[in-house]
């Protein structure tokens, strides 16, 4: 699967995908910690001007079979660097998640990283164990897309 997909900087086109990705339910219950409101287009234009305005962060969109099927990132948190990444449903199962990822971490070489996940968030925790992240921790925030307060594991990548 991996040969593939792509990842590239983000385009103003690509911005329509990430929405429509956005507006599912099922993606924001398992994303858990999402926009207060899904739906709010001004609110996700803000966003994302916001992420692509900020230099120290690498963003990428996710490409398949010519098909923009979800983005990639790295950004600073609580003094690390974060990886996250966002694929649409309708793609999931397919590698996809893992392959992005992948190639991300070959372009980005500073270790350690890091990565969050909700702890049933299975499908995440296994792309991110296949990309060699392991977990270090536990957290817990207010989570938008499920109205309460949840668990995630905190993982890093040290090689």
């Amino acid at each position: 699967m991996s040969s593939e997909v792509q990842i590239r900087p983000v385009q103003a086109v690509d911005l329509r995908a990430f929405f429509a990705h956005q507006l599912d339910p099922e993606a924001n219950w398992m994303a858990a910690f999402t926009a207060p409101d899904p739906t709010d287009s001004t609110a996700f234009a803000q966003h994302w001007a916001r992420v692509l305005g900020n230099t120290e962060n690498l963003v990428r969109a996710v490409v398949a079979q010519h098909t923009v099927v979800g983005n990639v990132s790295v950004f600073p948190h609580d003094g690390m660097l974060e990886v996250s990444y966002w694929i649409g449903r309708p793609y999931w199962g397919r590698g996809y998640a893992t392959a992005a990822l992948s190639e991300l971490l070959r372009e980005v070489t500073v270790r350690p990283l890091r990565a969050r996940a909700v702890k049933d968030n299975l499908g995440s925790l296994r792309v991110l164990a296949k990309c060699g992240f392991v977990i270090c921790g536990e957290d817990s925030g207010y989570a938008a897309a499920r109205g309460a307060e949840v668990g995630e594991y905190v993982l890093e990548l040290h090689a």
